[in-house]
């Protein structure tokens, strides 16, 4: 199949590492010019990583119609709101771009008790979500949804065997993986350490004990994961997507260094305060 090639606009972008301490623009800022460029099947694709932002916003309107919202949506508070109401009534959907495992979600939420304790929400929207993304018709992004799908799932089962929780009850999806791990749960390595070529690598991962260390490594294996797959993509929608994947990863580590800085700073502000003699009063 033919692909469009953004030769001038890939050129322009400024390059990034994985240890940059700072965004040469935010992934709200990226979206914007990057949906400026797209010709509009590509941008349909890049749609699909979009909607991880839609499905948080989603949980949270479900819940309250005024709730604070991600700005990197595919889709408006007010599309959304649209939707959960026409659901409601029963009515034909206004909006036919609105995915279908949002449609399946909220009718399940109406029907039954949103507040029951015998659903997981969180866990059934991101199954819905998740598998919906390993079936798009693009190898990149499908493989980019798998991995981190399988990644999810095998740390999640690693760490409720760990704190003797039921691993057949964090583990989402109905994958190959995900399949597995259920039917082997009480294996030592899930029935995966041969069917899961990266099962070493996320497992070494996960003996770290420094929590901030830890989702670092994972972030760099996904990281590196995309440096490997995107190795003869220079101009294409797959070298564009790998770069918006990056961004965000990267855009969340600025961010959680701002914060430690910010932390940091309070605490040395805050212990300088207690080194401080008030002189007695005479």
């Amino acid at each position: 199949m033919f692909k469009n090639q953004y030769y001038y606009f890939v050129a322009g972008l400024p390059d990034f590492s994985f240890d940059s301490t700072k965004l040469p623009f935010t992934v709200s800022e990226f979206k914007e010019i990057l949906y400026e460029e797209l010709k509009p099947y590509d941008k349909k694709l890049i749609d699909k990583y979009f909607l991880e932002a839609d499905k948080e916003n989603l949980l949270k309107l479900l819940s309250d119609k005024e709730a604070e919202i991600k700005k990197t949506s595919v889709f408006s508070r007010e599309e959304m709101l649209s939707t959960i109401e026409s659901i409601k009534k029963e009515e034909e959907l206004k909006n036919k771009d609105i995915p279908n495992i949002f449609e399946i979600f909220i009718k399940q939420w109406l029907k039954e008790d949103a507040e029951s304790e015998n659903t997981n929400w969180e866990n059934l929207l991101t199954a819905l979500y998740m598998d919906y993304g390993t079936e798009v018709k693009n190898t990149l992004v499908s493989q980019w949804f798998t991995l981190n799908l399988n990644i999810g799932n095998l740390l999640a089962a690693i760490y409720s065997r760990k704190y003797g929780l039921e691993v057949k009850q964090v583990v989402v999806s109905n994958n190959p993986i995900a399949n597995t791990i259920r039917a082997n749960a009480n294996s030592r390595d899930f029935g995966l350490e041969q069917e899961l070529d990266y099962y070493d690598a996320i497992l070494k991962i996960s003996e770290e004990t420094d929590i901030y260390e830890r989702e670092r490594k994972i972030d760099k294996f996904r990281w590196d994961w995309l440096e490997e797959n995107t190795v003869f993509d220079y101009f294409n929608i797959e070298y564009l997507f790998a770069y918006l994947c990056k961004l965000q990863i990267l855009e969340r580590w600025v961010q959680l260094n701002a914060e430690e800085g910010e932390r940091v700073f309070r605490e040395l502000i805050a212990n300088m305060k207690k080194d401080v003699k008030v002189p007695d009063e005479e």
